[in-house]
């Protein structure tokens, strides 16, 4: 049984992610983080989801239990972890949170001492002690050894000090009406205090969290409401976040919601022209339309592919020394401020852009059109590996001989199959996923 999955242990709380998997879970990681440690503490931080305290109470037990003192900071978002483990000296951290899915979902992130997330080796000997009843036994502290909590409630403002120096100190919000949308996530709080402190004038929806109401027709993943606030408010701009506010989706002055990869093309247009984009080189997925690579090659920018998922983007960023790369979802890493995908960062440097260029939203996150592309996510009952169905090389390689890209790939936390096709000719790309689902269809759902 795997425990990990493309961005931590995630799954319906209660059911998958249970209080004992998560106290258990915690024991293995302070068993793991005890061979490097420095401090003997780690840092625990949540979303606004109801299972989150129980899931907190839990870890907090597993770790006190194998001898770490805890430091807990409440509904935060997740690049807050990232930022508090370095800066407080601890020797991890851990964020409670499902991200982007439905409240009933929870999970479980981890990152090393220098505000990183653990890679998949890290996380595979954190999986082997969880199943070593041996260690599990043996690491269990007792007497004065048992490990004690603290909670902190006065962090926020080391975040939000660090991010508005992300802003550049020579520019002021003021005179820009910023419509923000929380999702009643972990960012109500600090995103609407760091974007008022810069002198924006802003208008909030979606700040209102009771455990439920987290991404729920509201934030990143439905910003069609923001964009209507956007228009109604007359605003220069609106930004969405989701649930833990690594993510961000722009919508403009129009109330238009703009594509992910336009918004990373005109960011990295935007550094290269202030000479801040290192190697003149920037990291994307393979999920990320061809057109954002055609666009940025004709400006002598090069682009990196890796797989989906913002801790693979930062690991290729570190490996070729680049500090710019983010997903088409919304994940965007400026490394230059933050250790993962930031919403609050990247809201800022949208700003930015905005307002040195002296141009409408409209016209600085459009710089290109993209080829078509259609996603289909498939519901499935069962994940066969893709080069085990019959007739998938064939299938594929006649798809690629049509020029069309693609890009089929199982999710990492859900049962679905992820079809991506790209092409330059819309209504064959639209047959051919009629085809992709049909063929996929017969084969996972029978």
């Amino acid at each position: 049984m795997r425990l990990f999955g493309t961005d931590g242990v995630r799954g319906k709380a209660g059911e998958k992610l249970t209080a004992f998997l998560a106290l258990r879970l915690a024991m293995a990681a302070g068993i793991y983080f005890r061979k490097n440690s420095i401090s003997n503490k780690l840092i625990v931080g949540k979303d606004t989801r109801r299972s989150g305290y129980m899931i907190e109470n839990a870890i907090v037990s597993g770790l006190t239990a194998v001898g770490f003192d805890v430091r807990q900071i409440g509904p935060m978002p997740t690049p807050t972890i990232a930022f508090l483990t370095e800066d407080m000296r601890c020797d991890g951290g851990i964020m409670i949170s499902a991200s982007h899915n439905p409240y009933y979902d929870n999970g479980i992130k981890f990152f090393d001492r220098y505000g990183n997330k653990l890679n998949e080796e890290a996380e595979k000997e954190i999986e082997d002690i969880y199943f070593n009843d041996e260690m599990i036994e043996e690491y269990q502290a007792q007497n004065m050894n048992i490990g004690k909590n603290k909670r902190i409630d006065d962090v926020m403002g080391r975040y939000i000090v660090h991010i508005k120096n992300s802003f550049p100190k020579t520019l002021t919000l003021s005179g820009m009406r910023i419509v923000l949308d929380t999702a009643n996530g972990a960012a109500y709080k600090a995103a609407p205090t760091v974007f008022e402190e810069l002198g924006a004038e802003v208008f909030v929806i979606n700040n209102e969290p009771n455990g439920k109401n987290i991404n729920q027709a509201c934030g990143a993943l439905h910003p069609e409401a923001l964009g209507q606030e956007v228009k109604r408010l007359r605003a220069d701009i609106g930004f969405a976040f989701d649930g833990d506010a690594d993510r961000l989706v722009v919508v403009d002055e129009n109330g238009d919601i703009v594509d992910g990869d336009k918004l990373i093309g005109a960011l990295a247009c935007y550094l290269q022209s202030k000479k801040k984009l290192s190697k003149n080189a920037i990291v994307v997925t393979v999920m990320s339309n061809k057109a954002l690579e055609d666009y940025l090659k004709k400006r002598g920018i090069k682009i990196y592919r890796c797989s989906v998922g913002d801790k693979y983007v930062l690991e290729i960023m570190q490996k070729e020394g680049i500090n710019f790369g983010g997903e088409q979802s919304g994940h965007i890493i400026f490394s230059d401020f933050a250790k993962t995908g930031d919403a609050l960062v990247s809201a800022l440097q949208v700003s930015a852009m905005i307002l040195e260029n002296n141009i409408k939203a409209s016209k600085a996150l459009n710089p290109f059109d993209l080829y078509p592309q259609i996603l289909y996510n498939l519901k499935i009952s069962k994940k066969i590996p893709l080069e085990k169905i019959e007739g998938y090389k064939d299938f594929v390689n006649n798809l690629e001989k049509e020029g069309i890209r693609t890009l089929i790939r199982y999710s990492g936390t859900e049962n679905l199959l992820r079809i991506l096709l790209e092409g330059k000719n819309d209504k064959t790309l639209q047959k051919r996923v009629k085809e992709a689902v049909e063929f996929f269809q017969s084969r996972l759902n029978a």
